[in-house]
Formats: structure tokens, C-alpha cells, sequence
């Protein structure tokens, strides 16, 4: 089927196949064809979502070796990178969850090593949805769990969780593929909205690599999409894969903005302004532990503030809250 053939289907709302993903993906980067690509995935996102523009905030409550192993990852315990290790107390978390909150933004994100004891982390989570309004969306992005824990979140609030299937998961990563599966379903099970994000993506992946996980996103009926081209750190393993660029990560969100189909937002991380031309509508503000970086606090490191979030949006002429 021609590339003029598919945008056509798009057009017509008929869901994208992976053979078409991967068509899509192999549009040269100079071409008309790509504007078209990047047109139709702005129009779509603009009209479903209502011109609405989404600040989410996260915080990394914890900076210490995880036992994954994600060789993209500074905290991999095989390959520890961060010039720290810490541990948030429940205090500062909440007093963070409290300051996203005063900031008026969308979704509020705990994110923790995959290691964290999950019974502290539901008592944080609880504490932090008693300080967040009914209209803020409290969501988590932990290690694998299973339905029982799914459940538990639910119970204190939590109402939808960050969680996908990475690439060459297994072989970059100390996870088998079956066990982020598992999770996925917990998710879906107990009604948790799903975050969901093809990622790391490096120079290495096929595009039927990256097709197939906006089929999987798509599948499970995700709530809010992304993509996330891998930010290489220095003395983590695969460092010298070294990244894709700017425009390549804008067409890969493009596309999955038109495959996985969405039902709220679209996002693309780390900020990538050109981007939001091509379909996000979506971005992160980053606090604490980040698994790109480094440094452990990431808000003086590659994070970037709720503020400059919100004026990127707005100079794209999206509106917020």
C-alpha cells in the first residue's frame, strides 16, 4: 500500500496495521510525505483532544542500584551511575506532591526504583492522594506487580499507572518480557488507566520493533501514549549505541499518534519542542531520581520546571487549566 494510501485510511479513522506503521516509519525524513504524516497526527490530536495541552509532573522518590539492570538506565545496579543514593522521606514527597499541586497541574506521577518496598509505597501514595484534588490524577511508575497490588493502588486512589514492555526487554533489561505482560494485565484487570510509551528508542531498533509496541499500546486500549528516544549516559551500557535525533523522534510520535490511538494524550520525552507539531499535546516535568541523568536531582540537572512545560504548550498554542 502507497504512504498516500495509508494517510488516506488514517483519514478515514480505520485503524493502522503494523505493516503500515513500518511503511509509515520508512518516509524519508526530507520528504513531502513526512509534512503529511506530521500534519494529519496534529490535526487528529488537536480536534480528539480539544486543543488541550497536559502538564504532568513525577517524582523519583528514590535513587539507589535496582536490581533490573536496564542497561540505558543510571540507577542498573551492575553499572550505579548516579553521583547519589537517597531515599526520600514520606515528608518531602508529600511536600513536593503539594508543590505540583499549588502549580495546577494535570497528573501527579511517584516513580520508584524497581526494588522500593511496594507496602511503603502504597502508605506514600495514600498520604499524597489525601493532599491531591478529586480532578488531579494520581498515577505510579514502579517495578511489575501483580492484580492483588493493582487492587491495592486502586484502594488508596491511584488511578491509572505507568507501565510498558521496552524494547529488546529481556536482553537490555533483566525483566522477561512474559513478567512486564503480566503487570500490564493487572493493570487493565483492576481498571487503572494505562500509560504506556515505546521506549528507549536507539539507533539500533527496527522500525518493526517500535511498530509493534504501538500495537500492543493500542491493544490494551491506552489512555495517555508515548514515545522516548534513549538519552545516552555516559558509563551506562549502551552509551556508545549513541541516539536518534530530534526530527527522527517527531516522526516515530507522529506515527504512533495515528497507530496506537489514544484516548487523551500524546506525549514524546524527553522534551522535544519540534514535537508538538506532530501530535503531543503532552509533557513532563521532572523532580528527583531520573534514569537518564546522573545527577539525582533532575530539576537542577535534564528536568525541566512545570513552568517551562506550560510556556512550551502554550507558544504552541495548546491551552491548559
Amino acid at each position: 500500500m502507497s504512504i498516500n494510501s495509508i494517510i488516506e485510511k488514517a483519514k478515514s479513522c480505520q485503524s493502522l496495521t503494523k505493516e503500515d506503521a513500518v511503511n509509515l516509519l520508512k518516509v524519508k525524513n526530507d520528504s513531502d510525505e513526512l509534512s503529511q504524516i506530521f500534519s494529519l497526527a496534529n490535526k487528529f490530536t488537536k480536534e480528539a483532544f480539544k486543543n488541550k495541552g497536559y502538564v504532568f509532573a513525577q517524582i523519583g522518590i528514590d535513587a539507589q542500584p535496582c536490581s533490573v539492570n536496564c542497561k540505558f538506565c543510571s540507577m542498573g545496579a551492575n553499572h550505579y551511575v548516579m553521583e547519589s543514593e537517597w531515599c526520600k522521606e514520606t515528608a518531602t514527597v508529600l511536600s513536593e506532591v503539594s508543590n505540583f499541586v499549588s502549580a495546577n497541574v494535570d497528573d501527579i506521577f511517584l516513580m520508584t526504583t524497581a526494588d522500593y518496598p511496594i507496602d511503603e509505597f502504597i502508605n506514600i501514595a495514600k498520604k499524597a492522594r489525601e493532599i491531591i484534588p478529586k480532578k488531579t490524577k494520581l498515577v505510579v511508575n514502579i517495578g511489575d506487580f501483580d492484580v492483588s497490588i493493582a487492587y491495592a493502588l486502586k484502594a488508596v486512589g491511584v488511578t491509572g499507572a505507568y507501565h510498558i514492555h521496552r524494547l529488546k526487554e529481556g536482553i537490555d533489561t533483566d525483566v522477561e518480557p512474559e513478567v512486564r505482560i503480566k503487570t500490564l494485565d493487572a493493570i487493565k484487570e483492576a481498571g487503572l488507566e494505562l500509560y504506556y510509551c515505546v521506549e528507549p528508542i536507539g539507533p539500533e531498533h527496527t522500525y518493526e520493533e517500535i511498530a509493534e509496541e504501538m500495537i500492543r499500546a493500542r491493544d490494551y486500549d491506552v489512555n495517555v501514549m508515548a514515545v522516548m528516544r534513549r538519552t545516552p549516559v555516559s558509563g551506562t551500557p549502551l552509551f556508545d549505541k549513541g541516539q536518534i535525533s530530534a526530527l527522527e523522534v517527531t516522526k516515530i510520535a507522529a506515527v504512533t499518534r495515528l497507530v496506537s490511538e489514544p484516548s487523551r494524550a500524546m506525549n514524546a520525552h524527553e522534551v522535544t519542542p519540534a514535537t508538538l507539531i506532530a501530535g503531543v499535546n503532552q509533557l513532563y516535568a521532572e523532580y528527583g531520581a531520573n534514569p537518564r541523568d546522573n545527577n539525582s536531582n533532575t530539576e537542577i540537572g535534564r528536568g525541566y520546571s512545570t513552568d517551562a512545560i506550560k510556556k512550551l504548550l502554550i507558544d504552541f498554542e495548546y491551552e491548559l487549566n
